[in-house]
């Protein structure tokens, strides 16, 4: 009997937690587009259209889904909530992970705020539960301590961060350790232009300490599909906040983009598949990833990254052309 291709990409724990993800998540900060400062970076989409986003990741094997309270005040979360109900989707059957905004606020806004997280995710479970970034005016000790009651409490299934460097990361670490949990995750910006935290200490303090590595942006806001690349012009189409992220970064990667569709045509895949690929197999099972979608057919594709391995020789030479971006 033929093993169903979605029950055989290999899943992941997440980080020392008993959560099982699948290697590619959904990040789903699009969903709040057209609100507030999202208005500069992705345009508004219907419910059918993220509900469409939602199906398609599912129908391609990913299981689990990345929002925050920053993406909307709940929008990106409600509309997240939607999408799986819309499928059907039961609680136990995907993975959900949100964030706290730490920025001009104190720990105690982490307990305050956790019952809206919840309403607005309703009926699904907060499986990963992160501090969007190092910044409240709160120290760490009082942050990772409401987070740890909240997991005491049975708010959240497990703690991540977001944005925390090397140092940040261990303190983390060692607070919840103090109080008999794990630090899950690290969520940052990596990808094969963005290598910072190779050279930072941020990815040898995540394998040294067991800590999952989630790359937010894997794609660099599309540099990496190679479509810019091919058509500068296209980048004067995007919204101010993309289009500020694109810069600098075209002509510095076109060498490295034209090896990357070599391999590409290979495996009958994309380019930015192949960047994907590279992401959550170079470093082993320490490095996830969470692309966004706009389209329902970019989470499918998103989804088609598990179905295929890029081969050692190959990994190590994306490794090798992408050294300038360490």
């Amino acid at each position: 009997m033929k093993q169903n291709k979605l029950e055989s990409i290999p899943k992941r724990k997440l980080g020392k937690t008993d959560i099982e993800i699948t290697p590619i998540g959904q990040g789903v900060m699009q969903f709040a587009g057209g609100h507030g400062f999202m208005k500069m970076v992705y345009p508004a989409l219907s419910d059918q259209e993220s509900n469409a986003i939602v199906k398609s990741a599912l129908d391609n094997g990913i299981n689990w889904f990345d929002t925050a309270e920053a993406y909307g005040k709940g929008i990106s979360e409600s509309k997240l909530s939607k999408g799986l109900q819309a499928v059907s989707k039961k609680d136990d059957e995907i993975i959900v992970a949100t964030k706290w905004m730490p920025m001009m606020r104190r720990a105690r806004s982490i307990k305050k705020t956790i019952d809206d997280r919840k309403k607005y995710l309703i009926p699904y479970t907060i499986d990963l539960h992160q501090i969007h970034m190092p910044y409240s005016l709160s120290s760490f000790q009082k942050q990772f301590d409401a987070m740890a009651d909240l997991l005491d409490e049975g708010h959240i299934r497990s703690i991540g961060i977001s944005n925390f460097s090397a140092k940040q990361m261990i303190k983390a670490h060692d607070i919840l350790a103090d109080r008999g949990h794990v630090l899950a995750s690290n969520q940052v910006n990596y990808s094969l232009i963005k290598r910072k935290i190779e050279s930072n200490g941020v990815l040898d303090t995540a394998k040294e300490l067991g800590i999952t590595i989630i790359s937010w942006s894997p794609l660099q806001s599309g540099i990496l599909t190679g479509r810019f690349h091919e058509n500068r012009v296209q980048t004067e189409s995007l919204l101010m906040g993309r289009k500020m992220m694109s810069r600098g970064s075209l002509k510095k990667s076109q060498k490295l983009i034209n090896f990357m569709g070599l391999i590409a045509d290979f495996h009958k895949v994309t380019i930015a598949q192949v960047a994907l690929n590279w992401l959550i197999n170079f470093h082993g099972d320490t490095v996830v990833a969470i692309p966004g979608s706009t389209k329902p057919e970019q989470a499918e594709q998103n989804g088609q990254v598990m179905n295929f391995k890029l081969t050692k020789t190959e990994l190590n030479d994306l490794d090798e052309l992408s050294r300038d971006f360490l």
